[in-house]
C-alpha cells in the first residue's frame, strides 16, 4: 500500500485562451470553468468525431460493466441503489461531475426526477480519466485529487479510482486523513464488508489485458 501526501487541495484548472469549443466537448464544470474531455483538441483539428472522445476505452467499458454486475448482487439493494453510465452530480450553480459508478442510500433519495442527482452518495467508484487533465496542476494525478477533495466536500464518504494503465486504485475515505494506492489485486471492502477485487472480477471472466 502507498500513502499519498495531503495534497488533496489543489489548484484549479488554469484559465486559457480559448477558441470556441462545442458544448458538447464538455465533460464537467468546475465553478463555471469547462472541464473538457480527454482529445477534445482532436475534434478541433479534426483528427476526431466528439464521439470518439465521449466514448470509453474496451477496458474502462468492461469494467464498469462487471463493477456494476458485481455490486448489484452483493449490496442491500432494500437499503442502497446502485447507478452507473456517467451518473451526472450537481454540487452548485455550474458545478457539475461525473461518475462511473455511484451508491446512493435509499433512503436520502425522493422521486427521481431526470435530472442530475443533488445529493451526496455514499460511494462513487471511477475508473480511468475521461478529462482532459493538461491544465491540472501535477496532471492526472492533480485531476484525481481535486475532484476526490470536491466529492468528500460534498459529501461522499468513500472514493475508488481504479487506474487500469498502472493496475492501481485510489483508495480515499473522507474518515482517513492518508489516502492509499493498491494494487487492484487487493480486497478493498466498498460499503458495509461488501469487497471489490478488480483482478479477480477479471480473472474470472478469463479476459486478458
Amino acid at each position: 500500500m502507498t500513502a499519498l501526501a495531503d495534497k488533496q487541495r489543489g489548484t484549479p484548472p488554469r484559465r486559457t485562451a480559448r477558441r470556441a469549443i462545442p458544448a458538447a466537448l464538455i465533460y464537467e464544470q468546475w465553478a463555471g470553468k469547462p472541464v473538457y474531455y480527454k482529445g477534445y483538441r482532436d475534434v478541433l483539428t479534426g483528427k476526431k468525431t466528439i464521439e470518439e472522445v465521449m466514448s470509453c476505452s474496451d477496458l474502462q467499458g468492461v469494467l464498469v460493466s462487471l463493477i456494476n454486475g458485481h455490486l448489484f448482487g452483493m449490496i442491500d439493494r432494500k437499503a442502497y441503489l446502485l447507478a452507473t453510465n456517467e451518473i451526472g452530480i450537481h454540487l452548485a450553480l455550474n458545478d457539475n461531475l461525473c461518475n462511473d459508478v455511484v451508491i446512493y442510500e435509499k433512503v436520502k433519495i425522493n422521486k427521481l426526477r431526470g435530472k442530475y442527482f443533488d445529493i451526496p452518495p455514499k460511494v462513487v467508484i471511477e475508473v480511468d480519466i475521461k478529462a482532459d487533465v493538461t491544465e491540472f496542476e501535477n496532471g492526472a494525478d492533480g485531476y484525481v485529487m481535486q475532484k476526490a477533495r470536491k466529492l468528500l466536500d460534498f459529501g461522499v464518504e468513500r472514493v475508488f479510482w481504479i487506474i487500469t494503465s498502472q493496475q492501481k486504485i485510489y483508495v480515499i475515505d473522507r474518515n482517513d486523513p492518508t489516502w492509499h494506492i493498491v494494487d487492484w489485486s487487493t480486497s478493498i471492502n466498498v460499503i458495509d464488508n461488501c469487497q471489490l477485487n478488480v483482478k479477480q472480477l477479471l480473472d474470472e471472466e478469463e479476459i486478458e489485458y
